[in-house]
């Protein structure tokens, strides 16, 4: 059983729906789980394993709900804490995913350990993300992680 702190960044409310599809799973799966849908640094514990969910908003920004936490990070020594991120966006947008991609180059310059790739869903091909994510999920923690 592991601690999953699950941090959301949402504009429209596609990355909660995804990130409350992966606290059911680890919830099945009898893990520990806390979801932030307004994440501050200060509520989260720094070693255990995260799971960021994100969703890319205006020209390749981090949604505002989870600007202030991006900014935290950046000050901080990150390497007792193990992150996975799914990112969900447009790929008719040249800044497709960006949003995660940008949280996740500012876990690893904090010296945070990717425990899997990340997972990035367009949303024009997968109108429902949370089954992408789920089935991602599975095949991570299956995987032996």
């Amino acid at each position: 059983m592991a601690q999953f702190e699950i941090i959301v960044g949402s504009v429209l409310g596609a990355s909660e729906y995804v990130a409350e599809a992966i606290e059911q799973v680890l919830l099945e799966k009898h893990h520990q789980t806390k979801v932030h849908l307004s994440p501050e640094l200060t509520e989260i514990s720094l070693n255990t394993s995260w799971i960021i969910c994100t969703s890319t908003h205006g020209a390749g920004d981090l949604p505002d709900n989870i600007q202030a936490f991006a900014t935290a990070i950046a000050t901080q020594d990150l390497s007792n804490t193990e992150f996975v991120v799914v990112g969900l966006g447009d790929s008719s947008y040249d800044t497709f995913c960006y949003g995660a991609e940008k949280i996740e180059q500012a876990l690893l310059q904090q010296g945070a350990k990717q425990l899997h790739p990340s997972l990035h869903i367009d949303v024009l091909n997968h109108p429902i993300p949370e089954e992408v994510a789920v089935e991602w999920l599975n095949s991570w923690l299956t995987s032996g992680n």
